[in-house]
């Protein structure tokens, strides 16, 4: 169950437009797996969070970095149930699969800090407008 911090915050960002800032779509599910394409445009600011179901990631175009590491096209990374993570996209953007070992999953917000939430509103009102005309990575190279 998100905290108020995070109810508060993650409303405060969606109301800034940051829904603008990702698509994601279920490209296939059967019982007991799930595929899905994720585009997060340059910046977003991607909570840290976990899943309660195993995670693989496969960059398709664009770079990301995940902790230290910056990730590009042909990279990827496993995330293991309960695993706290976030990434940020590179200047281009990126678009991953997402491949999980179940078809259904919880997501669990880990930012129940302010100062997360407020970075984050700033950076959707700072990214808004160039993500309105921002082509996903794939399309560009």
């Amino acid at each position: 169950m998100p905290t108020e911090i995070e109810m508060t915050g993650a409303v405060a960002a969606i109301d800034a437009g940051m829904l603008e800032g990702t698509t994601v779509k279920l490209l296939f599910e059967m019982p007991g797996l799930s595929l899905t394409h994720a585009w997060f445009k340059s910046g977003f600011p991607l909570p840290r969070h976990t899943h309660d179901v195993d995670c693989l990631y496969y960059i398709v175009a664009g770079s990301l970095r995940v902790g230290t590491e910056t990730l590009a096209k042909g990279d990827g990374f496993f995330v293991g149930a309960g695993v706290p993570y976030h990434y940020v996209p590179g200047d281009d953007g990126v678009e991953v699969l997402e491949f999980r070992g179940s078809n259904s999953f919880d997501i669990k917000l880990l930012a129940d800090n302010p100062a997360f939430w407020t970075k984050a509103v700033g950076t959707v009102n700072g990214n808004r407008e160039r993500w309105a005309s921002e082509l996903p990575p794939s399309a560009i190279g």
